[in-house]
């Protein structure tokens, strides 16, 4: 099969400004160099890409920017508008900790046409699958407001793009970074024709909720679905999740193409995220979702880059993804690959299955009482 790799210099340029992690320096905050979202996880990614050999057997394509005109099918008019007058004073906060700089316009346009190229790829039939390393990332951002580091809702965008150009009438969202994608959920929570799903540790985001209890409303009422694991999960609980319920979701609604917000930090050197997972982990949640696209979509399946915060890891576990993307293997050996088995809590634990188990009865019961 062919990938499609898309992302841009500009990308890397895109800069949230002087925060300390992710607070503003000020009283008893002292100033730090760097916002935790900086590029060093991304541009390190692409360049092991480079140095392992992988790049050499994807399909580089070169991005371009969202226009205006796309931007609305998510966002407010208002709300974009803002975003630009926002750079064009030099930068300011987009809504709720997600600021940018003078270049914060361009860069993220030119990150949300990084996911509308991929889908382009896909559904004219260049590549089977593909893969958009974007930042700024997406999946916080609201129609009305940034939130979370993300600008425009990157995987959101896609998937709209997907149904208004080429005429999709079911798109699903498969969404495993540590933190709920609440504005993926918000953008389509009145719809069927997308079924949003996020699986993230519960409260990992506080100013958001993502709860097995928000299903969607109106026609949008079940096609929603949120797993709250509790801190700690590794391998067995992630992959009891998706067995228990993202799968079974899937084939019941036979997604024409599948879209992954590809966030890696539910990794376990990631410092704002407490679960366990590793490349071992990234490498089967890729590969369960691949089979289910290819009995489904086609084959066609799009990820966007969201999150991901350790340096070190993240180009590893970014490497295991698209190795199993691409069906192509590279010269570069994980370092952390070794130590998986020897960590305990990659052991799926009792309340880990318990709470699946729950998880896929409740889900199960949404889907025939509200599933057309």
């Amino acid at each position: 099969m062919s990938t499609a790799y898309i992302t841009d210099e500009l990308c890397f340029w895109h800069d949230p400004g002087n925060y300390a992690l992710m607070l503003k320096p000020g009283g008893y905050v002292e100033p730090y160099n760097r916002h935790i979202e900086n590029a060093d996880p991304k541009r390190r990614l692409h360049n092991l890409l480079q140095t392992s050999g992988l790049m050499d057997q994807l399909t580089v394509m070169p991005a371009r920017d969202v226009l205006a005109e796309e931007l609305t099918r998510i966002h407010s008019a208002a709300y974009v508008q803002k975003v630009q007058q926002l750079a064009l004073q030099g930068g300011g906060n987009t809504g709720v900790g997600a600021p940018i700089s003078s270049n914060g316009w361009d860069a993220a346009r030119r990150s949300a046409g990084c996911a509308l190229t991929a889908v382009d790829a896909v559904l004219k039939g260049n590549a089977q699958t593909a893969y958009a390393l974007t930042r700024p990332p997406g999946h916080h951002a609201e129609p009305e407001q940034g939130m979370g580091f993300c600008v425009f809702s990157n995987a959101a965008l896609a998937a709209a793009h997907a149904i208004d150009v080429y005429g999709l009438k079911r798109v699903a969202i498969v969404d495993w970074d540590v933190h709920f994608g609440n504005g993926t959920q918000k953008s389509f929570e009145n719809r069927a024709d997308v079924l949003t799903i996020s699986v993230h540790q519960q409260a990992g985001y506080l100013l958001v909720k993502g709860e097995a209890d928000e299903l969607g409303t109106g026609l949008g009422l079940g096609y929603n679905l949120n797993l709250p694991l509790p801190p700690g999960c590794g391998f067995g609980a992630y992959r009891e999740a998706f067995e228990q319920v993202v799968l079974p979701a899937l084939d019941a609604y036979r997604p024409e193409l599948i879209i992954v917000p590809c966030g890696y930090d539910a990794g376990r050197f990631d410092p704002l995220g407490r679960m366990l997972l590793d490349g071992v982990a990234f490498r089967w949640m890729t590969d369960a979702v691949l089979d289910i696209a290819q009995r489904h979509s086609q084959g066609r399946l799009v990820m966007t880059h969201e999150g991901g915060y350790c340096p070190v890891s993240v180009p590893f576990w970014g490497l295991a993804v698209l190795e199993q993307l691409s069906g192509c293997s590279s010269q570069a050996t994980c370092p952390f690959t070794p130590q998986h088995d020897l960590m305990p809590g990659q052991q799926l634990q009792s309340y880990q299955r318990d709470l699946s188990r729950q998880l896929s009865a409740h889900f199960e019961e949404v889907r025939q009482r509200h599933w057309r």
